[in-house]
């Protein structure tokens, strides 16, 4: 088969990138667009391509620092994309299984690991006609491994429990996966998955619950729970249960956001008290979710009851000093009161200015005569030495002149 230079090829060598992961992440994004656009043209040419960056992926990326896991979303957005192009690609099994082949060796050879998400899509790469062969090629090892004694592991559990479940081998799946001895949710998840396919929903559940434990991924796991939930049409059940444990994101208002989208018919009121009832001591850190449902009542008072981000409130202060002016001026009050307490992040003159011109601005909206809004500003200032009290008195001096 031809094949075009690649100009991902080159950059994409063994220990090619050092430890930083920027670098990493945009040569990775110019490679799979590189392949997208050649599978415009010829799709069999673009899945060799993606064939050959996952085997180079692993080998290049050794020595980066993957800790903040930008590194591996990238690597698994980027999988997820390959493996459509490689299965798009009108080409004889031949010709695939020596594809698989590669790919396989490529994830025994991924000893960091960065491409272990490849075998989750294992059954999907193998496409109908070779599914069923490539998981009786792997099932007596894995079957061996799984009920051995001691810890093992076996590289090819994963893609042997896709390749199954992918051809509706759902029986082998469970049974193979309570072959388990350690219980490992990462191989009873295709068992859940293979036992609501077979319309057992209940115990689908059960085992999906029995899978708690120490070091097991509660997020996971209640997200498996919660989704067979909502599939039987249990949606109060499967919010009650574990729509909070579920839905956890990166940020406080994600976690709002993504509940909300989820469950319209709760009120959004409703919602937000139980996250809130959830993590008691962190209710500051709901301000964000409060002020986006347009709750601002109640925004204001989770900013008084424990530490808020200053510069999220002086956002919200800036944002709102013409529509919501009152809310605009708690905002504000709320952020120096927090700063003059020594909360937030590499706080600055320019922050406490920023907060004390959103407060008299929105002031100005709201007409509440200056001499009010600076007794407040005296009443918040604690110490007259310190970064806010030296900034305040400077900003306020200036405006009287």
């Amino acid at each position: 088969m031809p094949s075009p230079k690649w100009t991902f090829a080159s950059r994409f060598r063994r220990n090619a990138f050092g430890w930083r992961s920027s670098l990493p992440i945009q040569r990775l994004k110019e490679a799979v667009s590189e392949i997208r656009s050649v599978a415009r043209t010829d799709r069999a040419i673009a899945a060799e391509g993606a064939v050959l960056l996952l085997e180079k992926l692993s080998p290049a990326l050794e020595q980066v620092d993957s800790s903040s896991g930008a590194l591996g979303s990238a690597v698994n957005r980027a999988i997820d994309t390959l493996v459509a192009v490689i299965v798009a690609a009108d080409v004889t099994l031949a010709v695939r299984r020596r594809w698989l082949d590669r790919l396989f060796e490529a994830l025994q050879e991924d000893q960091m690991p960065y491409i272990e998400h490849l075998g989750e899509h294992w059954g999907t790469l193998c496409v109908p006609e070779l599914a069923s062969e490539r998981a009786d090629r792997l099932l007596p090892l894995v079957t061996h491994v799984l009920q051995a004694e001691g810890f093992n592991y076996f590289v090819g559990t994963v893609p042997c429990l896709s390749a199954l479940f992918a051809v509706g081998r759902f029986e082998e799946v469970v049974e193979l996966a309570q072959r388990d001895r350690l219980k490992s949710w990462w191989y009873r998840r295709w068992a859940v998955d293979a036992l609501v396919s077979l319309g057992r929903p209940g115990d689908a559940l059960s085992l999906a619950e029995a899978s708690r434990g120490l070091n097991a991924p509660e997020h996971a796991i209640a997200r498996a729970c919660e989704t067979i939930l909502l599939g039987c049409g249990m949606k109060s059940e499967a919010y009650e249960r574990y729509a909070i444990s579920a839905n956890r994101a990166g940020t406080y208002l994600a976690t709002f956001r993504g509940i909300a989208k989820k469950y319209p018919e709760r009120p959004q009121e409703t919602i937000l008290s139980d996250l809130i009832r959830s993590e008691p001591g962190s209710e500051g850190k709901w301000f964000a979710a409060a002020k986006d449902a347009g709750l601002f009542d109640q925004a204001v008072a989770l900013s008084r009851q424990s530490p808020t981000d200053p510069k999220t409130l002086i956002r919200a202060a800036r944002d709102y000093e013409t529509t919501q002016p009152q809310f605009a001026m708690e905002c504000a009050v709320s952020a120096l009161q927090w700063m003059e307490a020594g909360y937030g992040y590499e706080i600055s003159v320019t922050d406490v200015i920023d907060a004390y011109d959103a407060l008299v601005a929105a002031a100005l909206v709201g007409r509440v005569p200056m001499a009010a809004v600076d007794d407040c500003v005296r009443s918040l200032i604690r110490n007259a030495n310190s970064l806010v009290g030296r900034a305040l008195y400077t900003r306020m001096e200036a405006a009287r002149r």
